[in-house]
Formats: structure tokens, C-alpha cells, sequence
């Protein structure tokens, strides 16, 4: 046969619509599976079905009767464009058309915080524990805490098991080493960024009347916050009528005190302070505001002194009811609070007597007491969440919405943040999620890189079944070491035998020693009454009764001369025994 000679290769013959043809291969040799970002980044947008009605009463408007004021047309179909327009213009508007959902915690997400670079996101939980997330070590498929801090882990023993709900976590706006940790408990915590406790402040002296004199809270801290321009102060606010500004350097005493007096009747002076606000004005000065369970809002000058607020509003919002939120804009000239009252309030710390606004917002305080309320970066908006699952994002001038959409439809969204240098939007639900809200357009680093990056490749040697012994559960050529048998250990149990439940006691290590004892046997050979280790001593003693009778060791002297046992016979003085010693009067 020559060289030149033609060959013709048979082909299946199949119609273009045949279904056969997928199972054709369309190529040879190897194929790499890339992934596809933009399919990524296009399953991570959120869908709304319809824009939901505004929880503001006062400004409850629809989207057609807007387009109705504005002179839209009447016809059905250019009403439906426009809102649909008007919806694409909000997303265009607001890092809001994206989102990445994080479902590490167990109960309801009472505060959420990142840090100044925008890498590393906090919450926190009614669970009692705070998760720390880094988007740097995050992919698609493994949205996960690489921590999960208690701090009370320390005080935790196995009579008592000390746990309290996180009230509020927030990272040094200005260093981001650190964060603020505040418990239901009167000592707050600054942790590192990594879930270390670095200061734990000391608790008050809860006997002394006057709150200047003790060092401390001495019950309940609510909320804080860090100092705006100096990393190394922050300020407490408790249920015992103070603020207290700490330096993180020194724990066992705070640097200064602000006792608030209440002048509410019945209220001995004293009352909760529940929400608390720091920020710089545009003059360079500090202003500290916060509020109280009789409803007042009271303005500190940030720099000091504090013995008398710079300005004081009684019955701000409805007396007894929580402030939960509170929060200054960027140029320190207007404060926006969220009472319990169903009421959002705008002020001006210039004419700090009276509302500005006054919008009707349903509360969630009552049930979460730390829902918050949070001015956008350069103060363009403003932005809470509702009891219905809701993010309203607000005008900063009169307070009516400008963008609502549903985050957690059902569940509460307690706390919200705006972060001004990745442009993304941080909740907390109470359905215990947190989402990330971004736009890949606006947004920049975080949960956009997260969504950007490759899922992560399984290799064969991570699956088990394939690499490891099933009947003990590890490989062949591994080498054992007491206590490192996972088969052996019980349910709620580590490896190094701790009990995940503090209050069970530890479990001892099975040694070979203690399985085998090769030893035994030549310790009952050797060693003279090793066997009497197992034997009842009653039962010892009574086997020598007989033996001690007939023929007896210590008594046998007297044997002949006193065969019977003489005792003496003591008097009636004497039965009653030694004299007691008289008791001194």
C-alpha cells in the first residue's frame, strides 16, 4: 500500500437535531475546566420580585404614584418601565444589587463591623459568640469563620459555664488591630483581629453609691464606641447611668466618668443609657451624644470637661422605651436617632432643642435591643433596618425613603454598616445570616473578590474513603499516639479529652498501660500482699478472728495468771469522762 494513498474514516451519520450528538466528543485531549467569574458574579444577584412598600407612614408613597407626580404616562405598559427603570437606576445608585450570605451563626446577628481596610468582617450573636470572616481566605464554595471567639472562654470552669449575648463589636476605625467587644456583662473587652482578648476592663465597686468613686461599671454595658481621632480611647455606656471612657492601655480604671442624672419622676436619679455616638465636627471639636431609657438625648463636648452636657433634650423620644439607635453625621452637625417609639428623629447639635424631622419607622427594639441606625459614608444617605427583613435606605434631608428593598423578608434585620472605602453594605438578620450587599461596578475588594476567585479544586486524596482505613478511621502508615484515636472518643468530647461542655468533667487518656498492664503479673509474684489491693478488709480481718482467739499474740503472756480479762471498774465520776474546758464568756 502506498504512502499517498487516501483513507476515508466512517462517521456516525446523525441528524442535526439528533440528541445523540451530545454525547459526541467535540475535541481530544485533555480539558481544563475554567471557572466562570462572570456566572459567578451573575448567580450572586439578588432577586426582587416586587419593590415592597416604604415602613415610613408619614412619606409612604408608591412607585406609581410617584411617576404620577412626575407627569408619567397613565398607560399600563409605561408604568411598568418606568418602575422597572427606576429600579435599575437604585441598583445603579446603591451597592444593593449583589449580595453574599453568610450563615455561621446559630441565633439571631445582634452586630456586625469591618475593619478600616474593608479585609476582615465581625459579628456577633445572641449565641454568645462572635465569627470573625476574612474575604482573603474566602472562595465561593467555602464561606466560612476561620475563628470563633467566646470571650468568656476564660472565666468558663466546670461548676460554672458563664455566657452572655454580644451586644455590640466594632473595629478601631482608626488602626484596625483591635476591636471593641461589649457583653451583657459590666466589663468590656478589646480583642485583637485574630479573636485574642488583649484588655479586659475592671468591674466597679457595685456598694458605693457614688458612680464617680468606682472604677468601673458595675452592671450591664449596652453599647460603645471608639474615640473618632485617638486609637487608644474608647467610651462605655451601662444600665448604671454612666459613660466611661477607657484607655485601652490602662484596665483597671477608666479615664473619665459621666455620671448622668435623671430628672424623671421616680427614676432616684439614675437610668439606662442605651445607645452612644462619637464623631468630629467640621470645627475639629469632638461631640458625644447619647441617649436614655427616660428618653432624654444629653451632648457631651468630646474633649472634656464633662460635668455638664453641652446640651439636653428631655423626652426626646417616648419615656421607657429603648434608643437603640443613634449615629452623627460626617461634618458632626447632624444626629439621626431610632427610638422604641416607632419614631426616627433628625437634630441639629447647633440648635439642640427640638427635632428637625420626625418620621414613623416600626422598632424592632423591643425585641432586639441593639438594631441600629447608621449614616452612609460622606453622610449622603441614611440606612436601618425594619421588622419586616427590610433595608430602607433614607434621605439624610427629610428622611423619606429612597431605596427599600427586602434583605431577610420575615425575619428582623438588626444591624446594619456601610463601609465608605470597599462600598459594600454589611446586615444581620434575625434569621441568624449575615449578607454582604455590593455592585461589582461600584464595589470594590471584599465579598466582589470573594465572588471573583475560583471555587476551590477538590483534590482524591481529600476524600476519606479513598485514603483513609474505616474501621479505625486512619491511614496505614500513620503513627499512633495516646489520646489521638478518634474512634475512642465520645460524643461532646475533643481530642485532648476536654469535654466540650464545661461543666463534665475531663476524660482521662487511654494509655496501652492502662489497656494492657503488662506488669500486673509480676507484681503479684514479687510484691508481699499485693493481692490485698482487691480483697474487703472486713472481710480480711474476720478470716484471722479464730486464729487471734486460740492462739493470741499480744495477751498470750498472761495466758496462765489471767485467764479471763479483768477490766477495772471506774466510778461514776469518771464514767462521765475528762472535764470539759469551761467556756469562756
Amino acid at each position: 500500500m502506498a504512502s499517498d494513498d487516501e483513507y476515508e474514516i466512517e462517521g456516525p451519520e446523525l441528524a442535526e437535531d439528533d440528541p445523540m450528538r451530545a454525547f459526541l466528543p467535540a475535541s481530544f485531549g485533555k480539558k481544563s475546566k475554567e471557572a466562570d467569574i462572570a456566572a459567578q458574579i451573575d448567580r450572586s444577584r439578588r432577586t426582587v420580585d416586587k419593590p415592597p412598600a416604604t415602613g415610613s407612614k408619614d412619606g409612604d408613597e408608591t412607585q406609581a404614584q410617584k411617576s404620577k407626580e412626575k407627569g408619567g404616562s397613565s398607560d399600563s405598559d409605561s408604568d411598568d418601565n418606568s418602575g422597572d427603570s427606576d429600579e435599575s437606576d437604585d441598583e445603579d445608585e446603591f451597592p444593593v444589587s449583589h449580595e453574599l450570605v453568610l450563615k455561621t451563626h446559630e441565633r439571631a446577628v445582634t452586630t456586625v463591623s469591618l475593619d478600616p481596610a474593608g479585609g476582615r468582617l465581625a459579628s456577633a450573636s445572641l449565641d454568645c459568640t462572635a465569627k470573625l470572616h476574612d474575604f482573603a481566605s474566602m472562595t465561593p464554595t467555602t464561606l466560612r469563620a476561620f475563628r470563633s471567639v467566646d470571650p468568656f472562654v476564660s472565666r468558663r470552669t466546670a461548676a460554672s459555664a458563664e455566657a452572655h449575648p454580644i451586644h455590640l463589636v466594632e473595629f478601631n476605625p482608626l488602626s484596625g488591630g483591635a476591636f471593641l467587644c461589649v457583653c451583657a456583662h459590666p466589663q468590656a473587652r478589646i480583642m485583637s483581629r485574630d479573636g485574642d482578648i488583649l484588655t479586659e476592663f475592671v468591674k466597679g465597686d457595685m456598694y458605693l453609691r457614688d458612680m464617680h468613686n468606682t472604677k468601673g461599671h458595675i452592671s450591664e454595658i449596652t453599647t460603645g464606641t471608639w474615640h473618632p481621632t485617638d486609637k487608644n480611647l474608647c467610651v462605655t455606656a451601662g444600665t448604671d447611668s454612666t459613660l466611661r471612657i477607657w484607655d485601652v492601655n490602662n484596665k483597671r480604671s477608666q479615664k473619665d466618668v459621666i455620671v448622668f442624672k435623671s430628672k424623671a419622676a421616680g427614676s432616684a436619679g439614675r437610668t439606662k443609657m442605651t445607645a452612644v455616638a462619637w464623631k468630629v465636627s467640621a470645627q475639629g471639636s469632638n461631640v458625644l451624644v447619647s441617649a436614655a431609657l427616660d428618653g432624654s438625648l444629653v451632648m457631651y463636648g468630646g474633649n472634656g470637661p464633662f460635668t455638664r452636657p453641652a446640651g439636653e433634650i428631655k423626652e426626646a423620644h417616648k419615656p421607657q422605651t429603648w434608643t437603640s439607635g443613634i449615629d452623627i453625621s460626617s461634618d458632626g452637625r447632624m444626629v439621626v436617632t431610632r427610638g422604641g417609639d416607632d419614631l426616627i428623629k433628625l437634630w441639629d447639635t447647633r440648635k439642640f432643642n427640638k427635632p428637625l424631622v420626625t418620621v414613623s419607622h416600626t422598632s424592632t427594639s423591643d425585641s432586639y435591643p441593639t438594631s441600629n441606625i447608621r449614616y452612609a459614608p460622606n453622610s449622603t444617605s441614611i440606612i436601618t433596618g425594619s421588622a419586616t427583613g427590610h433595608l430602607h435606605i433614607l434621605n439624610p434631608g427629610n428622611l423619606q425613603p429612597e431605596h427599600v428593598t427586602p434583605i431577610t423578608p420575615g425575619s428582623a434585620l438588626i444591624a446594619v454598616d456601610w463601609h465608605p472605602k470597599i462600598n459594600q453594605i454589611v446586615t444581620g438578620s434575625a434569621n441568624a445570616e449575615t449578607h454582604v450587599l455590593y455592585n461589582p461596578t461600584m464595589s470594590t475588594r471584599g465579598a466582589v473578590e470573594v465572588m471573583s476567585r475560583a471555587p476551590k479544586k477538590r483534590h482524591i486524596d481529600d476524600n476519606p474513603e479513598f485514603t483513609m482505613d474505616q474501621n479505625v478511621g486512619i491511614s496505614g502508615d500513620s503513627i499512633v499516639v495516646p489520646g489521638a484515636m478518634g474512634g475512642g472518643r465520645k460524643a461532646g468530647v475533643t481530642g485532648t479529652g476536654k469535654s466540650k461542655d464545661p461543666r463534665r468533667p475531663e476524660v482521662p487518656l487511654a494509655t496501652p498501660f492502662q489497656k494492657s498492664q503488662p506488669d500486673e503479673k509480676h507484681i503479684a509474684q514479687n510484691i508481699p500482699l499485693a493481692k490485698m489491693l482487691h480483697e474487703d478488709p472486713r472481710e480480711a480481718l474476720l478470716k484471722y478472728a479464730d486464729k487471734a482467739q486460740s492462739d493470741p499474740m499480744f495477751t498470750k503472756a498472761w495466758s496462765k495468771t489471767q485467764p479471763q480479762t479483768q477490766y477495772a471498774e471506774l466510778s461514776d465520776d469518771e464514767e462521765e469522762g475528762p472535764d470539759k474546758k469551761r467556756a469562756k464568756r
